[in-house]
């Protein structure tokens, strides 16, 4: 296993269509993209011109929006997983999302792509200066949980969080 993170790119089209079909039409965390998608051309395109936007920190990110690095997780060139890196938090991102979300396909799940994913994005986030980043999982989501304690996550709380449409939701920081 050779876990890396790339921006998106047009040269994965087909990984990445694959990889978004297999999540059928729910949310999938860390993507950049709003369910439903239809994973063709246009959608990546838009998402390739997106990620360059959000990460293009010269510039203030559009109105309601942080600057976000978003990286799809790569194995010998398949994309295994989606990882979005928010460098600073909103309130939406202080209380849902988060530092970071990340899915993994779930083919590829319980391989170790999300801790090492994880583990990237920590080296990201103490490479911009962070001290410490919030990272969220569902509370029904013991592989998360898992992935994020592994990684040092300390849990802060348990939240309800159905106004917002999640379910409960594990808050974790993880100091850098």
């Amino acid at each position: 296993m050779t876990t890396e993170l790339l921006r998106p790119t047009s040269r994965l089209l087909d990984s990445w269509a694959a990889a978004v079909a297999e999540f059928g039409d729910g949310h999938i965390d860390g993507s950049g993209l709003q369910s439903p998608v239809t994973p063709d051309r246009a959608t990546l395109d838009a998402l390739v011109a997106e990620s360059i936007t959000l990460a293009d920190t010269t510039v203030a990110p559009p109105e309601g929006r942080v600057h976000n690095d978003l990286y799809w997780i790569v194995d010998e060139g398949e994309v295994v997983g989606f990882l979005s890196f928010r460098h600073a938090l909103n309130d939406y991102l202080r209380e849902v999302g988060g530092h970071i979300g990340y899915a993994v396909r779930a083919s590829r799940r319980r391989q170790g792509y999300a801790s090492a994913a994880l583990a990237l994005a920590l080296d990201r986030a103490r490479e911009i200066g962070l001290d410490r980043v919030l990272v969220t999982c569902d509370d029904d989501n013991e592989g998360s949980a898992r992935t994020i304690e592994g990684a040092g996550g300390v849990l802060q709380d348990v939240r309800d969080q159905s106004e917002k449409g999640h379910p409960m939701l594990r808050r974790y920081w993880i100091t850098l």
